[in-house]
């Protein structure tokens, strides 16, 4: 049987079995009407649809078919996960697959429509049914007051049939359908027409059609009822009934022109020389006929080529039709597209129920926001959740988010990473402009004061005040007003080798010369105390070698520093790498850590105490001998400035600001040390070189044992204040020499020799005045 060999319609369900090697369609088969669906659905960017099928029926099977269909473009998505992350459209999603039954109701539909309703983002929905069941679906959709919400897709059953949407054609609006490629048989609408009962009595069914298409009865054993009227045989087709060429009409003769060629082929290879069948025809077999068979290619009658692939199917060949309503023409179908091994489709000639522009949507989820990423649903890839990218990361692709390298921050759509800002302490900026200003008029200060100095070099103040340590503080405290600019210009390596140098120096500097001068000054008068004798190193030359070692610790620590851990310029991207990340910035600053920082400036705060140590323990030498209490005040409101500055330094850590609050506190606190020292050490000694030159005089010198007989005296006078007057008086005149014409009276003075006497600002002046004005006798 021929048929066995090669069919020019759809199989039955079991001959889609690939067990049967031997058998061969001209028509393409269900798999290609599916996947020519599946494209469809893509291309409509849809991936979320609802199938319904008829129960039980070859149509039900070929929705079954394409179930597998939709399920392998599902799956695929799964085998090929970075082409699914490419796309957004990498598989469909079934949302329910239904089925009509065989005895079905009308409330049978309306419960499908229920059904299909509570996955309304489904609208998209593929229709395997008979005309009977399309009416039934669409009757539903109109019953519910769904007309225009599903999107219908109909197969080949459908196609571009008007009966199953008859007085239905509102609720078929943008439905679009399949139909398999076919053509018109011109010749054999003439050939047919003129068929009759006489011409054509080799078919033994064409008297059953003749019945059928005439509604009469031929004869006594005729199925149709006692009531039909009588055939006369003069009926003619086309004309006494409606005809219109059957759609396989083409298959038909492409099946019949294949298994000719087939048979051809063979018997001109098997038998050359006979011009009919030879015994090698009758012994070759079915395997050798198939291969034959599926050799063939030549173009049918309808002009399309007629060929088989490895499983005998013919190609696939659809066109795709839309169901469209225009005011012109009115409703009816509209070609959009075709289907050969690939889509074609025309979207500008596609029309959508309710007046819609653009291609409506059948999604499980709506597509996220640019910097979301997609967390799908498990067992659903077509459903997911949107999660923003937050904090430092960027949208690496649809489903993940990933971290920006540590100096760079997202973008404002989260779709890629920029750099961090780069940022440092402005000159501009108000943290700056205040230690700026203090420091300018420090250094005016400065500069005033020791140009001061040297204009007054030689005078009895000055001279005094031990020149060469007041040069020397002068300098540390201008070291200590230059820092700033230091700390606030632009870090590179210069500068900060600058930093390493000139943070501490300064105040090393300052606090070793005020620390040379509060020791010999305890020295000096602890030495009194047990004799006559000066103690040793009290020379200015041997104070400026004490105050040159003490510095030289602070440079050998620095000089180690450099060799340790030679200056950089770092960017620190944690110390403002904020929450917000449109806030981050990166800040630009010397490799000088906070504990650095700290040590840097140890050693001077370790002079400052001692320095405060020996204020303390010579506060009670008399205020007119020396510089002790000066430098005591200096001292203690410096160790105020310092012990402000640590909690506030160390506090701002971790603040977003701790840049500018460390800068500004530490050269703030600089500033006020230094304007402490100069205030309280040099304004005094200005004014009166200034406005009051008549006090800057030589007056009378006296030896290192009449200097300190007098300090211990007015030391005790000092003490005998609490005293009756004559008490007092009586003790300090016991220390007076009775035989001597005057007597001291103790007040300072400054030394006219050329280098500065033992004591800065302690000398004795004698003034002629008897003794018995001051003590009896």
């Amino acid at each position: 049987d021929p048929s066995d060999q090669l069919r020019f319609h759809r199989p039955r369900a079991k001959r889609y079995d690939r067990r049967y090697d031997f058998f061969s369609r001209v028509v393409p088969p269900d798999s290609f009407q599916a996947q020519a669906m599946v494209d469809i659905v893509k291309a409509m960017g849809w991936n979320y649809v609802s199938t319904v099928a008829s129960e039980g029926s070859s149509r039900g099977r070929r929705g079954g078919r394409l179930h597998a269909a939709l399920q392998r473009s599902r799956m695929g998505s799964y085998r090929d996960k970075l082409e699914a992350k490419r796309s957004q459209r990498g598989g469909i999603c079934i949302a329910q697959s239904l089925k009509i039954p065989h005895d079905h109701k009308p409330s049978d539909f309306d419960k499908i429509i229920r059904l299909l309703l509570d996955t309304r983002y489904a609208r998209a929905v593929i229709l395997f049914a008979s005309d009977e069941d399309i009416r039934g679906i669409l009757n539903a959709s109109k019953r519910a007051d769904q007309v225009g919400h599903f999107l219908w897709i109909g197969s080949d059953s459908w196609g571009a049939k008007n009966s199953p949407i008859h007085q239905l054609e509102d609720a078929a609006v943008g439905a679009v359908t399949i139909l398999p490629k076919r053509a018109t048989i011109s010749g054999f609408d003439a050939y047919f027409m003129s068929r009759t009962l006489e011409n054509n009595r080799r078919n033994v069914w064409f008297a059953e059609y003749w019945e059928e298409n005439f509604n009469c009865k031929l004869m006594s054993s005729s199925k149709k009822d006692d009531n039909s009227r009588k055939c006369t045989g003069q009926e003619r087709i086309g004309i006494d009934s409606k005809y219109e060429q059957e759609g396989k009409v083409q298959f038909v003769i492409d099946a019949v022109y294949a298994m000719a060629h087939a048979l051809h082929n063979m018997q001109r290879d098997l038998c050359p020389d006979v011009s009919g069948i030879c015994p090698e025809m009758d012994l070759a077999g079915g395997k050798k006929l198939l291969k034959y068979i599926r050799s063939v290619s030549f173009n049918g009658d309808a002009g399309t080529s007629v060929t088989f692939n490895r499983n005998g199917d013919a190609p696939g060949r659809y066109d795709l039709f839309q169901y469209q309503w225009n005011n012109v023409t009115g409703p009816g179908y509209r070609v959009i597209g075709q289907w050969t091994e690939s889509l074609q489709l025309n979207m500008e000639d596609m029309q959508w129920p309710r007046g819609e522009q653009d291609v409506p949507s059948s999604v499980c989820s709506l597509p996220c926001k640019t910097g979301e990423r997609k967390k799908v649903v498990k067992g659903m890839p077509c459903c997911w959740h949107c999660e923003p990218c937050d904090g430092y990361q960027y949208q690496y692709d649809e489903f993940s988010c990933k971290l920006c390298s540590y100096n760079m921050r997202p973008n404002t759509n989260r779709t890629s990473c920029h750099p961090i800002p780069i940022i440092k302490l402005e000159w501009h900026s108000p943290w700056a402009v205040i230690p700026v200003f203090l420091a300018m008029l420090g250094i005016i200060a400065t500069i005033f004061v020791m140009v001061t100095f040297v204009r007054y070099n030689d005078t009895p103040i000055v001279r005094a005040s031990g020149r060469e340590l007041s040069y020397v503080l002068l300098t540390g405290i201008f070291l200590c007003y230059i820092i700033t600019f230091l700390m606030i210009a632009k870090p590179d390596v210069g500068v900060c080798s600058f930093r390493r140098i000139f943070l501490g120096l300064g105040m090393c500097i300052s606090y070793a010369a005020l620390l040379t001068k509060t020791n010999r000054i305890y020295r000096i008068f602890e030495q009194g105390k047990k004799s006559v004798t000066a103690p040793r190193l009290i020379s200015p030359t041997s104070q400026l070698a004490i105050t040159s070692s003490l510095i030289s610790v602070q440079l050998m620590g620095v000089f180690i520093w450099f060799v340790v851990d030679p200056p950089n310029t770092i960017i620190d991207y944690d110390e403002q790498k904020t929450f917000n990340p449109d806030l981050a910035r990166g800040v630009l600053k010397c490799d000088i850590t906070d504990l650095q920082i700290i040590c840097s400036l140890g050693y001077s705060i370790l002079l400052m105490v001692t320095c405060t140590v020996y204020a303390i323990k010579t506060r009670g030498v008399p205020e007119n001998f020396n510089e002790a209490k000066p430098i005591g005040f200096t001292m203690y409101t410096t160790c105020i400035v310092w012990l402000a500055f640590i909690p506030i330094f160390f506090g701002t850590a971790q603040s977003a600001e701790k840049l500018y609050i460390q800068t500004t506190t530490l050269t703030i606190s600089m500033n006020l040390s230094a304007s402490v020292a100069l205030g309280m050490l040099y304004m005094p000694k200005v004014y009166v070189i200034i406005f009051h030159p008549e006090l800057n005089v030589q007056k009378r010198k006296r030896s290192f044992k009449a200097v300190v007989t007098a300090a211990t005296m007015s030391s005790r006078l000092s003490k005998a204040s609490d005293r009756p007057n004559g008490e007092a008086k009586t003790e300090l005149c016991e220390n007076v020499d009775p035989n001597s014409e005057f007597r001291p009276n103790i007040h300072t003075v400054h030394s006219n020799r050329t280098s500065e006497p033992a004591v800065s600002s302690l000398t004795v002046n004698t003034v002629t005045e008897p003794l018995s004005q001051q003590c009896p006798v």
